[in-house]
């Protein structure tokens, strides 16, 4: 997939976060309903510090509406209140097909479907709440010391470069 993307981009710089410990205290001391919600606000703070620390000025995610749980547009509100960067989403109103169609087109759609058990699957919650309200993730994110699981992630980070 990094040879197909450094054509497009040129040289790609991959951030590999250790993130096991952070989703496992999130299942210790959060309602499994707001697994994936919160899941998402750590993944936006651990990526503005990431961009923040390579002068960027902006967050770009694969977001689309409606897609799953996590992306409606109340858990959209929720997921981004947590940073103060701006956050592109390019996909955001793309249907599924024009999606599929647009990764065919540039030769990422074999490898994005390939099975894999990534932190997403894992850790999903039976029934995620697809209209959470940021209080209730404020009160649950009070359960654990989300600046020091930030810092540490960030820290144990581990640089891959592709180049063309």
């Amino acid at each position: 997939m990094t040879k197909i993307l450094t054509g497009y981009c040129g040289r790609l710089m991959v951030e590999l976060v250790p993130f096991t410990h952070i989703q496992e205290q999130i299942r210790l001391h959060c309602p499994e309903s707001l697994l994936t919600i919160i899941m998402r606000r750590f993944m936006m703070r651990i990526a503005e510090k990431i961009a923040a620390d390579n002068g960027c000025a902006a967050l770009v995610t694969g977001e689309n509406l409606g897609q799953v749980a996590s992306q409606t547009l109340d858990a959209l509100a929720v997921t981004e209140q947590c940073v103060n960067m701006p956050i592109l989403r390019p996909l955001i109103a793309f249907d599924k097909k024009e999606i599929v169609d647009r990764a065919r087109a540039i030769g990422t759609f074999e490898t994005s479907i390939l099975p894999y058990e990534d932190c997403c699957t894992v850790f999903t919650p039976r029934r995620p709440r697809t209209k959470p309200r940021l209080d209730d993730v404020l009160e649950a994110e009070a359960a654990l010391d989300v600046d020091a699981l930030v810092a540490e992630a960030v820290a144990g980070i581990e640089r891959v470069a592709f180049d063309v």
